[in-house]
């Protein structure tokens, strides 16, 4: 009988599945290893994050008063090209009227835009990072009215979807509201 009280004070091996307290004390010796390590590399990883003067100006406020509509404008926010599309009816009719199985990103065109007048898209290819012509009077737009990669050929439509070309995403659309009926803030 003093042989099983004294063989059960410590773990044999069987499979009762009773642990001991070195078990215990070794997973909670890493427990107490993984949150401290974490609390000690915490302010190096905090650091990594932006300033507070980037994160400033990390908007861009754009007046679209003067921007006719047809007329497409280019602004930088954070040290990309934002295309600024004043679509006349036309090309948003052009753009409601895509049947969603022809496209290789399904998206509609209502999806896309805030106010059905305004495309406001970052004007960065979705294939290998080139800047799509489109902007100005004159570029090359592709078929479909939009606007046309020349690196590698991906065509774009009015509401920057992909529609031929190896680019496998829509143009992105950046976070932003209008602030005022002519003014846009985008990030």
């Amino acid at each position: 009988m003093a042989e099983t009280v004294a063989s059960s004070r410590y773990y044999d091996g069987s499979a009762d599945g009773a642990g001991t307290r070195r078990d215990f004390l070794y997973l909670a010796t890493g427990a107490v290893a993984a949150v401290g390590s974490a609390a000690a590399l915490w302010p190096f990883i905090d650091s990594m994050n932006p300033a507070a003067d980037v994160l400033a100006v990390s908007s861009v406020e754009v007046d679209l008063a003067p921007i006719e509509p047809g007329q497409r404008v280019t602004v930088k926010w954070r040290g990309k090209p934002v295309f600024i599309d004043h679509r006349p009816p036309e090309r948003i009719a052009e753009a409601r009227a895509v049947d969603l199985n022809e496209l290789i990103d399904p998206q509609t065109d209502g999806d896309r835009v805030v106010r059905e007048e305004w495309l406001i898209v970052v004007g960065i290819c979705t294939h290998l990072g080139c800047v799509p012509l489109g902007q100005r009077h004159g570029d090359p737009v592709g078929n479909w009215d939009g606007w046309f990669c020349p690196c590698h050929g991906s065509h774009y439509d009015t509401a920057g979807r992909v529609r031929r070309g190896p680019a496998p995403l829509n143009l992105e659309v950046p976070p932003y509201e209008f602030v005022t009926d002519t003014a846009v803030r985008i990030g």
